[in-house]
């Protein structure tokens, strides 16, 4: 079930301009798949996708095919397109994004491999970062910006 709903999802948003996992719900839905927002974020993360701009302001879902520089690449995008502010306190870092973004940017950064962030976990418009040390805090915020800044 789980690689019959996933091609689907894959099928879905080479057809269409999927912004949120709301209306990816409601199209697997109407594919005849009854799903749950938990799974839909599981499929969002095992398959990698992430969210890219489309004209006026507007994003929507896509699989990461390309080579490793072009992954990176639009890794660089999602960040730049999302992130609003960082900040942090002892070894966790808080990143506002872009309303609906936090999972895009969470998932950019998890696969970044940055030295020193273990892992994030992502609301709809929050991400929480746990680094290795509060001392890598710094390094980390001024990693993702240096990313952020060369778009």
């Amino acid at each position: 079930m789980k690689e019959k709903r996933q091609n689907k999802i894959r099928e879905i948003i080479e057809k269409k301009e999927i912004e949120t996992q709301d209306e990816l719900l409601a199209e697997l839905e109407n594919a005849g798949f009854s799903t749950t927002q938990a799974t839909i974020s599981r499929d969002i993360r095992e398959m990698k996708l992430t969210k890219v701009s489309y004209g006026a302001g507007r994003q929507k879902y896509t699989l990461i095919q390309n080579t490793d520089t072009d992954v990176m690449k639009k890794y660089h995008q999602v960040l730049s397109a999302g992130i609003l502010n960082m900040d942090y306190a002892e070894n966790m870092i808080v990143i506002h994004t872009v309303s609906g973004m936090a999972m895009a940017v969470a998932a950019a950064l998890d696969n970044m491999n940055i030295k020193g962030l273990m892992g994030c976990i992502a609301g709809d418009d929050t991400i929480f970062c746990v680094a290795r040390s509060k001392e890598l805090c710094q390094d980390i915020i001024a990693e993702i910006r240096k990313v952020t800044s060369d778009e």
